[in-house]
């Protein structure tokens, strides 16, 4: 792959590099301040909308309840995930800082990957939240003790961290001699392992093998909840019941639906659209790091009465 411009004194072969050089968004380097704009409104939002919902949750003794839990343990996920992110890329985009060292590179990389799959994680559990409350209203509070849903969270956050744990060793091991220029805003597995002299295939099937087990098997599960909720809604006799049900499950759908949205439209993309210019997939890439993060707060926010009612508490608490 051509580096950019300006780019090639970078570009060294027999030895292996210990830095990497991020081009931002390859093609659009003389629009990155305006790119700029949306990166930081959107990282502003989502570090005040998770901190303001995290807070909300822990003070409010009523929002104590399973489902807030988890939105909590989301809302945390959501920030470790923009934060690992959007402040590599605005440093690019504002002061040209490019240079990123391999142990960062993979330390970047290793936290990306292993949020992103605790945060599918907790969506997996979210929807089996909504399945137990659903299904069996009356054992709803008996079955997920507080107890259980620390274990649980544990159990997310471990699975995420030891899945991705081995890549660590596996890209260690390579001898980085090819092209140090990244045509990205971070570091990710791949795109850091496809600059190695060594053969790389472990690092592809076991990434792949990582994807199938975990993300795709919570997509699965989160479908086969899905299917007994609904098949458990329609045979609730009482339309307004009915609807109040549903209703429970509509931001959590919202949040399913935003967070792999733009990550199976990434992969399609990446598949099937060989003509398609490389800024398009790195903004696409962006999206799934920046949507969910900024959106799910504003979404459970709105869709969720109890937290709009404590948000407008806090915000207008001096009106009052």
């Amino acid at each position: 792959m051509s580096s950019a411009p300006g780019m090639t004194s970078f570009n060294h072969t027999g030895a292996s590099h210990t830095v990497f050089h991020l081009l931002g968004i390859p093609g659009l380097e003389d629009q990155h301040v305006w790119i700029s704009i949306p990166f930081f409104m959107s990282y502003v939002i989502a570090l005040l909308g998770n901190s303001l919902l995290i807070f909300i949750i822990f003070m409010e003794r009523s929002l104590h309840e399973p489902m807030y839990l988890f939105l909590c343990m989301l809302a945390g996920a959501d920030l470790v995930l923009s934060t690992c992110t959007v402040p590599q890329a605005l440093a690019i985009f504002w002061f040209n800082v490019r240079e990123i060292a391999l142990d960062r590179c993979i330390t970047q990389l290793f936290f990306i990957h292993s949020t992103f799959i605790a945060e599918s994680g907790i969506l997996l559990v979210m929807a089996f939240d909504r399945y137990i409350a659903i299904c069996y209203p009356l054992r709803y509070t008996s079955i997920l003790t507080h107890t259980l849903i620390g274990k649980i969270g544990v159990i997310a956050f471990l699975r995420s961290y030891c899945t991705i744990l081995p890549i660590i060793f596996l890209l260690k091991r390579l001898t980085f001699c090819q092209n140090n220029v990244i045509p990205h805003t971070y570091c990710e597995h791949i795109g850091l392992a496809k600059y190695a002299c060594n053969d790389i295939r472990v690092n592809i099937w076991y990434g792949f093998a990582i994807l199938m087990l975990t993300v795709v098997l919570d997509v699965l599960l989160i479908f086969v909840s899905y299917v007994l909720i609904l098949h458990a809604v329609f045979h609730i006799p009482s339309q307004d019941a009915r609807h109040k049900a549903l209703n429970t499950c509509g931001s959590h759908v919202c949040v399913i639906i935003l967070f792999y949205g733009p990550g199976i439209f990434t992969i399609l993309t990446q598949r099937f659209g060989r003509h398609i210019p490389p800024h398009i997939h790195i903004l696409l890439a962006n999206v799934c790091m920046l949507a969910p993060p900024m959106l799910n707060p504003i979404i459970y926010g709105i869709k969720t009465k109890q937290i709009w009612e404590q948000v407008a508490h806090v915000l207008f608490i001096k009106q009052k």
